[in-house]
């Protein structure tokens, strides 16, 4: 890395694109950027580290900078444009990351789903007892000096993972997901299993998914899960409103009971993969429980706050098999309280290509609302509406506007749960806004 350059940014307020940012800064480097002038959440970080964030413009690129394309970026676009014509050096983001990558032991964490907060545990985990260095999934990112471990996100969307050669990885699950780019679950795989093939000394991936059972690589696969044919196994779990607890076992070794204070299946079996790695990077387990019991969680997964007497949970779920996650997460913590979900879709063509997963899960909560869709920049319109998913559910599915929340205030007592990948956020706080008006007129 060149301390004499200044890294721009481009998309810098983007979740990776602003881990890696805040990473390079840690590092001593020179850095900033430029992205929409909308407040996003990922914003208040590069705030805090006083890195400088301009709005998107041509004029912004000089001579002297090193530019960082974001993934969702082309070379048509302005910034970028222009870095061409002065000549300066354009890297993606996944070839810069590979850099670091090269010089660390790395651990990627893929899958279609929660590849954030198994990447947020192991960080915590592993920063808690050696130098450690991450990249988070929710524009968190920390550059430690002669860090032992370094641990980031392999995101698989447009095949970007591929350019990783990772000591280890985490594979959560294979799933379908990403229709404008993949062209279904055998190309998904396909990624995956290149992904692997990179990977030097090992993977380590869930047992009970029948994709990666089918998983082929040069260096050893260890599958994590609660089978009795996984290697790493969770048994006698126990789930209450303060968190599970469970028993590991490598085969027939008995490795110890740990406990966390996290909610769902799913949070056991993150955890479970990040004892496995720990585990053959020869990490005290004491140590790994002692951690496990004080991860507080990452941005926008599982986010609760309360106002009134409801319970507020944000949440970046914005795929059925995470949906059903999050609402599981929430029947765990508050079985007593009626759940009900606040789903915004995210994208046209995930819409369409997954609406009946959406429904059956959005179905397990105990009332259903939608908001209008939600398009990418790649993607600005469709041939389907949420009134069409909302169709499919039996457990309401009216459309909510934002200036309009008041079918909300029909619960009381409750937990209101507000999931997708867009700006769900402006709905919660609509919400949020009416329900503490009402209740200071009350008192």
């Amino acid at each position: 890395m060149n301390t004499e350059t200044t890294y721009y940014f481009v998309g810098i307020k983007g979740t990776g694109m602003s881990s890696l940012a805040l990473l390079l800064h840690d590092k001593g480097l020179k850095v900033m950027g430029s992205d929409i002038e909308k407040y996003t959440f990922t914003q208040r970080g590069l705030e805090l580290a006083g890195i400088k964030i301009l709005p998107f413009a041509a004029e912004n690129i000089k001579d002297g900078l090193t530019i960082i394309k974001g993934n969702a970026f082309g070379d048509d676009q302005p910034e970028i444009k222009r870095a061409h014509e002065l000549g300066l050096q354009v890297i993606t983001y996944p070839d810069f990351l590979e850099k670091i990558v090269e010089n660390t032991t790395s651990i990627g964490i893929a899958g279609a789903h929660g590849k954030t907060s198994t990447t947020g545990l192991l960080a915590h985990v592993l920063g808690g007892v050696a130098p450690t260095s991450y990249l988070v999934g929710d524009g968190s990112g920390k550059g430690v000096p002669n860090a032992r471990f370094f641990v980031f996100e392999a995101d698989e969307y447009r095949r970007h993972f591929v350019a990783y050669h990772p000591d280890y990885v985490i594979m959560t699950n294979i799933d379908f997901d990403h229709p404008d780019y993949f062209t279904g679950i055998e190309d998904v795989f396909d990624a995956f299993e290149t992904l692997a093939n990179q990977t030097k000394k090992g993977i380590f991936a869930w047992g009970e998914d029948p994709n990666l059972r089918n998983l082929k690589a040069k260096v050893p696969v260890h599958y994590y899960g609660t089978s009795k044919n996984d290697d790493f196994r969770a048994v006698n779990i126990k789930r209450t409103t303060k968190g599970s607890s469970f028993d590991v076992y490598l085969h027939d070794e008995f490795l110890g009971n740990y406990e966390i204070p996290l909610y769902g299946e799913h949070n056991v079996l993150n955890s479970l993969a990040v004892i496995a790695v720990s585990y053959f990077e020869k990490v005290d387990q004491e140590e790994i429980k002692e951690e496990l019991l004080t991860f507080k969680g990452v941005k926008r997964r599982f986010t609760e706050k309360f106002v009134a007497d409801m319970t507020i949970i944000d949440d970046y779920a914005h795929h059925p098999s995470e949906i059903k996650a999050t609402i599981d997460a929430a029947r765990q913590k508050y079985p007593s309280k009626k759940i009900i979900a606040v789903f915004q879709p995210h994208t046209f063509s995930r819409t369409i290509a997954l609406m009946d997963d959406f429904a059956a899960s959005l179905n397990l909560a105990d009332r259903v609302f939608l908001t209008d869709i939600f398009s990418s920049i790649r993607e600005h319109g469709g041939n389907v509406s949420s009134s069409d998913l909302g169709d499919k559910i039996t457990k309401g599915g009216t459309v909510l506007k934002v200036d309009n929340m008041s079918p909300l205030l029909d619960f009381h007592d409750a937990v209101v749960v507000f999931m997708g990948a867009g700006d769900i956020q402006k709905y919660e706080y609509a919400y949020e806004k009416l329900l503490s008006s009402l209740s200071l007129k009350n008192n």
